[in-house]
């Protein structure tokens, strides 16, 4: 998010979709709350309907965005090099972090269940885990249990790792440092996309 304000894009995230249509209660949702629930991976023809949909919206149109979360399979990646087309991605970050920080951190990790707005056992809200923002109750999600963390990282060297060949052939890929707080590493990620492609212009990643 705070990337997203930096460059003024928007920030296109299927897992804020995912849990949206979790809590619409639609026959859509309740199977990806039950895929989500389990640690697994949302198939990839729901993913792409959604992210297709999203990138026709009129923001997505004109500065760019900064995807979140997506493309996690190969074909999810050759998909939207077609939706794309004849357009490309830019620039693809990696957040390099030991295995046991991310399952630590997530595992932590608690998220208001009315505005979506992250906390965690270090930095609770300030009044009984009630949201800061808007006064909803601050919950662990179902897919933030160490079950679920420790079962998404196996998907993630089986399906998503091997997308670090395909942009780094591309010479589209670049590696950020990801230990510290969030402001820290959201400014490595900044400073890196200035480097690369400069603060204006379209920017799509």
């Amino acid at each position: 998010m705070l990337i997203s304000q930096h460059f003024s894009i928007p920030h296109i995230s299927t897992g804020d979709m995912l849990r949206a249509a979790v809590k619409s209660g639609t026959a859509l949702g309740q199977r990806v709350q039950r895929t989500m629930e389990a640690g697994e991976l949302i198939s990839d023809d729901i993913v792409l309907e959604m992210i297709a949909e999203r990138l026709r919206e009129p923001d997505a149109a004109t500065r760019g965005f900064v995807f979140d979360g997506f493309p996690r399979t190969v074909v999810q990646a050759e998909r939207l090099d077609e939706i794309l087309a004849p357009v490309t991605i830019d620039l693809v970050v990696s957040l390099d972090i030991p295995t046991a920080v991310v399952v630590e951190r997530i595992a932590q990790r608690r998220t208001c269940s009315g505005c979506g707005r992250v906390f965690s056992l270090a930095v609770p809200p300030k009044v009984d885990w009630t949201c800061d923002v808007c006064g909803g109750e601050v919950v662990q999600r179902e897919d933030d249990t160490e079950e679920a963390v420790t079962r998404r990282l196996a998907l993630y060297d089986a399906q998503t790792a091997p997308l670090i060949a395909r942009y780094q052939a591309a010479g589209r890929l670049v590696s950020v440092a990801a230990t510290g707080t969030i402001e820290e590493v959201a400014e490595r990620v900044i400073s890196c996309i200035g480097d690369r492609l400069g603060a204006a212009g379209e920017i799509g990643w």
